[in-house]
């Protein structure tokens, strides 16, 4: 990744020297960060970086003395100028970073990643290119940052050191993290560092300029000491960060001598110079570049080569997990919510514990960029979501992150993205294993996508750069048992999003396709002239032929158009089966498997001897719809991945065609979530609102809300218009905060089920502020089996004073007692159209029962109040009962299962209610309760003598021992 594990390369411009210019001023500089800090560069005490594995750490700030060489008062403040600008600079951080806390620093998480020393030898180009990460050599020492210029085993001075790495391994952050050392006084050896970006070097061409004038465009206050560059030997480090994007011509017919710092040359001959020793012979030079490019400075000027290894060592990603994910402010969200400090040091010891047991993500981890990808997508799962953020603006910018639109090979002149490259091979091999349904590969998988089609010797070399620079940043070897010798994507959605990728870039081409666009397109060119010819010579010869030719050249690009609209409803036909294939019905949520493969599954694992169960690709189209936003093409264009518009708009019309016809089905719970988190990721309200019209019932129940799920649900269904006639969240785990971020939602329900939530006290508060709205439309609310307790309903009564939607509401098994009963009974006259309340089973005695009963009785509209399984004496059912039958018109009261001598007509909703929370209830209590029905049963079936009456009532008895038996009591 770029600075920081994943800061874009930075290119320092001529802005970076002057100290704080408006934004507009500083364009040259910010050549790729589109997000520069805004306040004065830092002043005060420096903020310290955490020291770990490979630290240059040891020494203090930087004294106001500088050694001997800057000891006038013009250069030592030219040089604290120069320090303050490049911390200031080196500092920032981009977007992404954001999402992890307003106060988050990349200098109070960095770890450093293993370096190894490595010889020359190892940088030959085997004759066959092994998918596997070499072994290293064995006796060659590990490096610390502040070891890198130690004298070598012979006792030389090293002047020249060479660090490189493929794609992800931080050489970006190392380089950044040794800027800022130096910059606040830890790295004492150098007094004077001047760094420079390759890739901005290279952007000047052939064009003239000399060092000093190189470096006093790009850091100004270092004017003052440019006339003693010379003199620093030693001490003066030259950072040449990217050397890949540099052609260099080490030949002196290619690059003459030159010694003069202040003579005008090409950019790349300074550079040359530098390296050969020629110009400023004394002083140090760090380089890194990736490995295909290592050969590009012959080993004679390098005096220490070393590779950066990532996160070789687990320690070292646990390590990484627990700093980043253990911020203090990390994951809070604009009103204080957030991730609590309980949460993260779950997360971490569950993503610590899969570590240790799950070695295919230790080995993904291998890359610190994947560790932030990982810390990125948790916090995506489990943190209050920012605005307008999906899971695929997540890999894409990751993927922006770490290849930044740069080239495959600068010295090849298609100047191909690296980006686009990958997406052509390693997209190409992620689909064929998502349209196959594997996900591990053989060497010979891997090799006959990326040598597909290959003709040139310019095509083989653009090969042999990427599998030596990126080929690993994309596939690991396996280490599951079982499947060693194949190979898997680093992370397995990655698999996902790059076969969707390949779809949407329109990469996937049948023989048809390829043939016909030729075709057409050599028709197109020369269609209009022979149309004009033909027409010509029709009129001057009587040949009837001729003018169906020039209908038929008409009519070829028509075809072809056809073509192509038919393969892209093809690709929409398989998209939309694979999001509801019926396999995956009764699995988890795709959020949920996304969790659990970062973090593991809690529980016992499947044994390996068992058969292995199918492999889901439930991400690929929630990629496919994600690509297509806009916001995703714009990134994708900047990584030298354009998708037109026009394309965009017509596979999205291809997609909706599909979703209206096999999106109106009924869904499982898990699966209704994960059409929803497809419309989520496309972001486009239009869409969702014409493949949604239809949606009538949102039954999410047993699904697990996290705030993401929330956020995603009340994206996609918040802003509809039309109402929903039921929404069911029973046991989704839901809290106040989950309440509110759904309540757009909630107002166009007309039935609400809440059940089994724990919603307490503090939830009611959204509950009465839902009902108080002037566009909700809730006639039925379902709380029961939540401890809303009597604090609680004395906020609801609030809102049913000033409700006129809501009829029917259920407060089963919600803790509310004599003082919640009483409460109702005082103002249940404060609302006129309630028809039917539920407060059975609540532990209410007889004389609020009673109370109830009375104020139900006097209600103008409440025509059912069900009060069983109470704590109800004998004397107070009874009383209960002789109140209904002396009152005229009032609420119907179910106290029991039966009615004087007869059944109940509400006895098998009592019952129902038993079998369905027979297993969240308390097992004594209901044994009790039920026992007690069944002697009430007893009682009326022996003092009537109606056999039909009897029949009934044995019926009912039936299923009251049966339900017994299920609970371990008396059953006969």
């Amino acid at each position: 990744m770029r600075w920081g594990c994943h800061l874009p390369r930075a290119s320092w411009g001529p802005g970076l020297g002057r100290a704080l210019q408006p934004a507009d001023e500083r364009i040259p500089f910010l050549i790729h960060w589109s997000w520069p800090l805004k306040g004065q560069s830092p002043t005060g005490p420096p903020r310290a970086f955490i020291r770990h594995y490979g630290s240059s750490a040891g020494s203090g700030p930087p004294s106001e003395r500088h050694g001997q060489l800057f000891r006038g008062i013009a250069a030592a403040e030219a040089i604290q100028q120069h320090r303050r600008n490049l911390a200031e600079w080196f500092s920032r951080l981009p977007r992404e970073e954001r999402q992890f806390g307003p106060s988050f620093a990349l200098d109070t998480v960095h770890v450093d990643p293993v370096i190894r020393e490595s010889t020359p030898d190892e940088h030959r180009p085997p004759a066959e290119l092994a998918l596997e990460h070499q072994p290293p050599s064995a006796g060659l020492p590990l490096l610390a940052l502040s070891q890198l210029f130690d004298p070598d085993v012979c006792g030389r001075r090293v002047q020249t050191v060479v660090l490189y790495g493929t794609v992800g391994t931080g050489k970006s952050t190392l380089v950044r993290k040794m800027v800022l050392d130096w910059c606040y006084g830890r790295l004492p050896a150098f007094e004077l560092l001047i760094p420079f970006s390759c890739e901005d070097l290279s952007s000047l061409g052939p064009a003239p300029a000399s060092l000093c004038q190189l470096v006093a465009q790009r850091y100004t206050p270092l004017k003052e000491v440019l006339p003693l560059m010379a003199a620093a030997r030693s001490r003066l480090l030259f950072v040449l960060h990217g050397l890949e994007h540099l052609n260099l011509d080490f030949r002196l017919a290619g690059t003459g001598l030159c010694s003069d710092p202040e003579q005008p040359v090409a950019p790349a001959a300074i550079i040359v110079n530098l390296l050969r020793k020629y110009m400023l012979p004394e002083a140090s030079i760090l380089v890194t570049t990736r490995p295909s490019a290592i050969g590009r400075i012959p080993s004679k000027y390098v005096g220490r080569y070393g590779e950066i290894c990532g996160f070789s060592d687990t320690n070292l990603q646990k390590l990484y997990f627990q700093l980043r994910l253990n911020q203090p402010d990390c994951g809070h969200g604009a009103g204080g919510v957030g991730v609590t400090p309980a949460q993260r040091d779950h997360l971490v010891e569950m993503l610590s514990r899969n570590l240790e047991g799950h070695h295919q993500i230790a080995a993904a981890c291998f890359l610190p960029s994947y560790c932030w990808l990982v810390c990125a997508t948790l916090y995506f799962l489990h943190a209050p979501t920012p605005a307008g953020q999906t899971l695929t603006s997540i890999y894409t910018s990751f993927l922006r992150l770490n290849f930044s639109g740069e080239m495959l090979d600068s010295t090849d002149p298609s100047k191909l993205s690296l980006m686009a490259y990958a997406a052509r091979t390693m997209g190409k091999l992620a689909y064929e294993g998502v349209s196959s349904r594997k996900t591990y590969f053989s060497e010979e998988d891997v090799r006959g996508c990326l040598e597909a089609g290959l003709k040139t010797e310019e095509e083989f070399q653009l090969l042999h750069v990427f599998r030596r620079d990126a080929l690993r940043f994309f596939l690991a070897p396996c280490v599951e048992p079982g499947h060693q010798g194949t190979f898997v994507f680093t992370v397995p959605a990655m698999q996902e999003y790059l076969a969707a990728l390949y779809i949407v870039l329109g990469l996937r081409k049948t023989t048809l396709q390829r043939v016909g666009k030729e075709v057409a397109e050599l028709v197109g060119r020369v269609g209009e002239d022979v149309s004009l010819v033909l027409g010509i010579v029709a009129k001057l010869l009587p040949l009837r032929a001729l003018p169906l030719l020039i209908n038929l050249l008409k009519v070829v690009p028509r075809v072809f158009g056809r073509v192509v609209g038919k393969s892209r409803e093809g690709v929409a036909q398989a998209m939309v089966l694979e999001m509801f294939r019926e396999e995956d019905y009764y699995n988890d949520d795709v959020l949920d498997q996304m969790g659990a493969s970062i973090l593991g599954v809690e529980g016992p694992r499947r044994h390996p001897d068992e058969p292995p169960e199918d492999e889901v690709f439930e991400l690929f189209p929630m990629f496919m719809g994600g690509l297509l936003s806009a916001h995703n093409r714009a990134i994708l264009a900047q990584l030298g991945c354009p998708i037109k518009t026009l394309d965009a708009l017509e596979n999205a019309q291809a997609i909706k065609k599909k979703l209206g016809k096999l999106g109106r089905q009924v869904l499982p719970p898990s699966e209704l979530l994960d059409h929803l988190f497809f419309h989520y990721e496309f972001q486009n309200q239009c869409f969702s609102a014409e493949v949604l019209g239809s949606l009538r019932q949102l039954n999410l129940a047993g699904v697990r809300m996290t705030p993401l799920k929330c956020t995603v649900v009340a994206a996609v269904l918040g802003s509809g218009r039309h109402a929903l006639d039921e929404v069911n969240l029973a046991s989704c785990q839901l809290d106040p905060a989950g309440l509110r971020t759904l309540r757009p939602v909630f107002l166009r329900a007309r039935k609400l089920g809440l059940q089994l939530n724990s919603l307490g006290p503090e939830a009611c508060r959204d509950l009465r502020d839902l009902l108080l709205h002037d566009q909700c439309q809730v006639t039925t609310l379902r709380l029961s089996n939540n401890p809303l307790t009597a604090a609680g309903v004395a906020l609801l009564v609030e809102g049913l004073a000033g409700n006129t939607s809501l009829k029917h509401l259920s407060l089963l098994h919600t803790d509310l007692g004599d003082e919640g009963l009483q409460l109702l009974a005082a103002q249940l006259d404060r609302n006129q159209q309630l028809q039917e309340l539920n407060v059975a089973y609540n532990g209410a005695g007889d004389a609020a029962a009673l109370a109830l009963a009375k104020a139900a009785w006097k209600h103008p509209s409440l025509e059912l109040l069900h009060l069983y399984f109470n704590e109800l004496s004998s004397e107070g059912r009874q009383a209960l009962r002789d109140l209904g039958s002396t009152t005229e018109g009032g609420a119907r009261v179910v106290v029991s299962l039966t009615e004087g001598t007869a059944v109940s007509e509400y006895w098998s909703v009592i019952l129902g209610e038993v079998q369905r929370n027979l297993n969240s209830w308390d097992r004594t209590r209901v044994r009790r309760h039920l026992e007690l029905l069944l002697r009430d049963l007893e009682d009326n079936r022996g003092a009537t003598l109606n056999p039909w009456r009897k029949a009934q009532l044995l019926r009912v008895e039936g299923e009251v021992r049966a339900l017994l038996e299920q609970l371990g009591g008396r059953g006969s």
